[in-house]
């Protein structure tokens, strides 16, 4: 084609650019009426709940059925009455709660549960990767269930939502049990946390300054504790050090500035967390045995391992042990110690994400607006869409953005 006709169509298209053009309405997405399941949690002492009544009660005025199976709120202390005058249906067989559109839990669900689902399912829970096993994913991407992992939400920030919520409490409880075991009721060595005037303030030592560590330091710093504060990442101290704007003692982890402030800490929090798999173990048994008898040591991560050698797996009912006459406190699941607080923390991120999934007309649409939420999809539809998961168990996996793309 001659130049001279080429350059007469590109004429034609920058006149028809110039035309008026008709604008299309945007359809308005078509509200979807959910059916939210929460089923009673039967991890071990997992005392938390997903939606509280308050929750239950905006859930139900936005056109939503919600079906809470009996005794699921006990935990927190939320009757079961409670949850029915907020709107809720009150459900006594167990298998009824699994026919719901959304299934809602804190912990993962069982083997046994997954066998209750229902095929196409929308499940929110924790995914707890650190005990994760290959038949477990096969069986959910069997029931082709959309998955979202809670500890994977992220807000408008970037920020891990439910992780920060939950280290905010982990970090101002730690501080609290601290104080416990530091007093005779307790077999501790009878200080009160804190000091008062005329004696020395309280040791604490905090291991790691993510979110954990800093809640913890403000909680210490309240009460008039002196806080030392280590990390392996000097990006980590600096904003700690700016989020706390006050000047305290940070330094990164070395073996002989760590040894001098265990000797004279009365409490060390070991709060140091890994991206995946195990923790790091920074405070070796010879370190343990120098510190003073009768103090406190909190291992935060001992989900993860632990960063203490010493440390070792306990829970609510037997929280302590004593090892080199130094108290240990191992409970992995600090949060449901406080489970009613922790619970109005999970509701207040999940109800804006199930009323944003019936206002934009179900989760595949939602998800394509809201991209902090796409960013908790571990398995959509049956397909593996998380890269980790798929390296780890060698399993086939499949972009998420692309499939809600090739769906619209």
């Amino acid at each position: 084609m001659s130049p001279s006709i080429m350059s007469g169509f590109s004429e034609v298209a920058k006149q028809a650019l110039l035309q008026p053009q008709e604008s299309l309405l945007e359809i308005k997405k078509k509200k979807q009426e959910l059916a939210i399941g929460i089923p009673k949690e039967l991890a071990f002492q997992e005392k938390r709940i997903a939606i509280t009544p308050s929750s239950v009660e905006v859930l139900v005025s936005n056109g939503h059925d919600v079906y809470v199976e009996a005794g699921a709120g006990e935990g927190a202390h939320f009757s079961d009455k409670k949850y029915s005058d907020a709107g809720a249906k009150i459900i006594y067989h167990r298998k009824e709660i699994f026919n719901a559109d959304i299934l809602m839990k804190v912990a993962p669900p069982t083997m046994e549960e997954i066998g209750m689902m229902k095929m196409g399912q929308t499940l929110i829970s924790a995914i707890n990767i650190a005990v994760l096993r290959e038949d477990y994913i096969k069986a959910l991407m069997n029931k082709k269930v959309t998955a979202l992992g809670y500890e994977y939400l992220k807000d408008e920030d970037g920020s891990l939502v439910v992780v920060r919520s939950m280290s905010e409490i982990v970090g101002n409880t730690a501080i609290q049990v601290a104080a416990e075991y530091l007093s005779n009721s307790r077999q501790g060595k009878g200080m009160m946390f804190g000091g008062v005037t005329g004696i020395p303030s309280t040791e604490v030592v905090i291991i790691g300054a993510g979110t954990v560590g800093e809640f913890a330091a403000r909680a210490a710093l309240a009460l008039g504790c002196e806080v030392k504060i280590f990390d392996d990442s000097l990006y980590r101290l600096r904003r700690l050090q700016s989020n706390l704007s006050k000047r305290i003692f940070t330094s990164v982890i070395q073996p002989k500035v760590l040894v001098k402030a265990l000797r004279t800490c009365d409490v060390a929090i070991g709060a140091l967390r890994a991206n995946d798999g195990r923790c790091p173990c920074i405070v070796s048994e010879e370190m343990v045995t120098e510190m003073q008898p009768d103090s406190v040591i909190i291992d935060v991560s001992i989900d993860q391992g632990g960063c203490f050698e010493t440390s070792q797996m306990t829970n609510h009912e037997n929280p302590i042990y004593r090892k080199h006459d130094v108290i240990h406190y191992c409970v992995p699941n600090i949060p449901s110690r406080v489970a009613r607080t922790a619970s109005y923390a999970l509701t207040n991120i999940f109800t804006p994400i199930l009323t944003d999934i019936g206002d934009n007309g179900g989760i595949k649409n939602m998800m394509w607006i809201r991209k902090g939420v796409r960013q908790g999809v571990y398995i959509y539809q049956g397909h593996l869409t998380n890269v980790h998961l798929s390296e780890q168990f060698k399993l086939p996996y499949k972009d998420l953005d692309l499939l809600v793309a090739a769906q619209r």
